[in-house]
């Protein structure tokens, strides 16, 4: 998989241009430039990593697995071989290729919180990460650029999990509450699971199910379709930290504070065995994904054991971390790779098949070497690599790419990081701040503290562009003005905003194809008739006039006297308190203007505007142009780094 830096960009111009890598992966998309008639900074290229043109060279040549692998060129510590990279599912003999020793990009949001949760959408597009702010946030798989962001909890999100069907995601948080979410995000349902913080859940292997482990000592399985509690699994004498359901099998494992690890039958609710060694606090226990024959535990004292199911014992300690283990992930191809991140932010990568003693250390024979592996010694495991500096604080999730070319981690120090393994021949990447730290990193001269924090305000000025514009997309459209009393009926206005019909005043005129409702008996919308033929409908339908001396049997009006002023009503002819529209014959004359007669008027309003009939106009006040509202806000210290 080819990748573009941001330690590798080009600012020759103003727009950065797409990144090379052949066969191995297309470059970073475009960057922009500044507003339009305005300056701005040169952004250079986003960093990419494109496994598209990998997997194609991969299924174009490869053979059937019995056969071999693949047909080529074998790779080989060289930038020309860049071409030749393969997935890891090409190169399963080989799980040293897929150890993810570079660092690619750092994701952070504008509002940082500590990330609980990074969980890979099922198609591998987009990292999904929960916070302690309980807010769900999306990062692109390929540019890991912002997406968008929700609040999905009230509280800090503490869990959540995929099905195996990828249909539905479950997420847990401080407060007891399970979501259901579609791949949309749209929550479907709520239920209140426990009354203490979930720790974790997880699904059956039919997705019909699935079990929560919680501060209250307790496992519980839930019934996916209806939400309702089937069983409590008790037995742990104190908070239950880790929970993981066997791929294939009826298994359940569970992780407590009282230092055991434990294996359950979830259809009676029994626990089978206890499995002992650990002196601390379990943080993790997950099965092994692809064969489920190992089981994997992490503590806080310092150590990760691997459990073998068929023997019912630890095969392998893992050690090498100098703090506490804070949780753990399986490699999705490879069986052989485990990683683990601490407690001081140090990220291990582990083959199990490799003991990798250190200097002068002899290395330990596996007890499936032995003659009774029932009674040998776990094996001794230490890191095939080793990112002491991956984070500044305790690594809270680790999660794999469903390709296995790409490791998430989130950590308390708010930031979500992206890994993957070297390019052929890239040795620059070993001697980086995360393998030596920042003082050793800069006195060999491989990292420039003040160029880092450059790039990182950069990056963060990137984040919160991206956040903004993906916040504006998602708002709901501007509301059409419509009729009166008529909704769902737009005002049918010209271009120039004047009504349709001249001489109305401010009336809306009718919409076009007639009030909806009316309709004549006789007559068809669709085939309106001609005119003769609707007076002659209408001739039977309507009464006819009266007559101009009046109704026979009513006297007609008496006559006005003759002094009676002319275009006024008589007295006592409308009901009291009845006023006649503006303009009607008889109506009072139109109150005078608010300045006219001597009022300040009302702000916003103009009081000074009259119409042809002399009536007043309301107008409203200049709104502030845009250079006044960008002065007031760098009077506030804002918008003053320009882009």
């Amino acid at each position: 998989m080819a990748y573009e830096s941001r330690m590798d960009r080009d600012h020759a111009g103003p727009y950065g241009g797409g990144g090379g890598g052949g066969g191995g992966g297309g470059g970073g998309g475009g960057g922009g430039g500044g507003p339009e008639g305005g300056f701005g900074r040169p952004r250079g290229r986003r960093p990419v990593t494109d496994y598209g043109s990998s997997m194609v060279h991969w299924m174009r040549h490869r053979r059937a697995r019995y056969r071999g692998g693949v047909i080529g060129e074998m790779e080989r510590p060289n930038p020309a071989y860049n071409v030749d990279m393969l997935p890891p599912a090409a190169k399963l003999d080989n799980a040293a290729d897929a150890i993810p020793a570079r660092h690619i990009h750092a994701s952070l949001n504008k509002i940082k919180h500590p990330i609980n949760v990074v969980r890979w959408t099922p198609e591998g597009r987009r990292l999904l990460t929960a916070s302690s702010s309980g807010e769900f946030t999306l990062w692109n798989g390929t540019a890991f650029n912002f997406e968008t962001i929700m609040q999905a909890h009230d509280s800090a999100i503490r869990a959540a999990s995929y099905s195996h069907s990828d249909d539905w995601l479950l997420s847990a948080d401080q407060d007891g509450v399970v979501k259901y979410w579609q791949p949309n995000f749209n929550n479907v349902k709520v239920i209140q699971a426990h009354n203490d913080p979930i720790r974790d859940l997880a699904y059956s292997p039919n997705d019909s199910k699935f079990v929560t482990a919680s501060d209250d000592s307790t496992l519980k399985i839930f019934d996916f379709a209806g939400g309702v509690e089937e069983s409590v699994l008790t037995g742990h004498n104190w908070d239950a930290k880790s929970v993981d359901w066997h791929p294939t099998k009826g298994l359940l494992v569970s992780g407590s504070k009282d230092h055991l690890v434990k294996l359950w039958d979830p259809r009676t609710g029994r626990c089978l065995t206890t499995l002992r060694g650990h002196k601390n606090t379990i943080s993790k226990t997950l099965f092994e994904p692809l064969r489920g024959q190992l089981l994997a535990t992490c503590a806080r004292d310092q150590i990760a054991r691997v459990f073998d199911l068929r023997m019912m014992r630890d095969i392998c300690l893992l050690r090498g971390h100098e703090k506490d283990i804070s949780t753990l992930a399986w490699h999705p191809v490879h069986v052989s790779m485990l990683s683990t991140g601490g407690a001081d932010g140090s990220l291990f990568h582990y083959l199990l098949d490799e003991p990798n003693p250190p200097p002068g250390m002899a290395p330990s024979i596996a007890p499936y070497d032995s003659p009774d592996p029932s009674l040998a010694p776990a094996q001794t495991i230490h890191p095939a690599h080793r990112l002491p500096h991956a984070h500044d604080f305790a690594i809270w999730s680790l999660d794999w790419h469903p390709i296995g070319h790409i490791l998430a981690s989130g950590s308390n120090d708010r930031i979500t990081r992206f890994w993957t393994r070297a390019r052929p021949g890239e040795t620059d990447c070993f001697s980086d701040r995360y393998h030596l730290g920042e003082a050793a990193a800069e006195a060999q001269g491989t990292y420039d503290r003040m160029e880092w924090r450059k790039q990182l305000r950069e990056q963060r000025a990137q984040e919160a562009e991206d956040e903004l514009e993906g916040l504006v997309d998602q708002q709901m459209p501007a509301r059409q003005p419509v009729l009166p009393g008529i909704p769902g009926l737009p005002n049918p206005t010209t271009g120039g905003g004047a009504p349709q019909f001249p001489g109305m005043g401010n009336f809306p005129p009718p919409p076009p194809g007639g009030l909806p409702g009316l309709k004549i008996p006789g007559l068809d919308p669709a085939n309106p008739p001609d005119f003769s033929k609707l007076a002659a409908l209408m001739r039977g339908a309507l009464p006819p006039p009266p007559p101009p001396n009046g109704v026979a049997g009513f006297p007609p009006p008496p006559p006005l006297p003759g002094n009676f002023p002319q275009g006024m009503l008589p007295p006592g002819l409308l009901p009291p308190g009845f006023q006649l529209p503006p303009g009607f014959p008889g109506a009072a004359p139109p109150p005078p203007p608010l300045a006219a007669a001597g009022g300040a008027g009302l702000p916003g309003l103009g009081g000074d505007a009259t119409n042809a009939a002399g009536g007043s106009i309301r107008k409203r006040g200049p709104l502030p142009s845009q250079q006044e509202s960008l002065a007031m806000e760098q009077k506030q210290g804002k918008y003053r780094i320009a882009r």
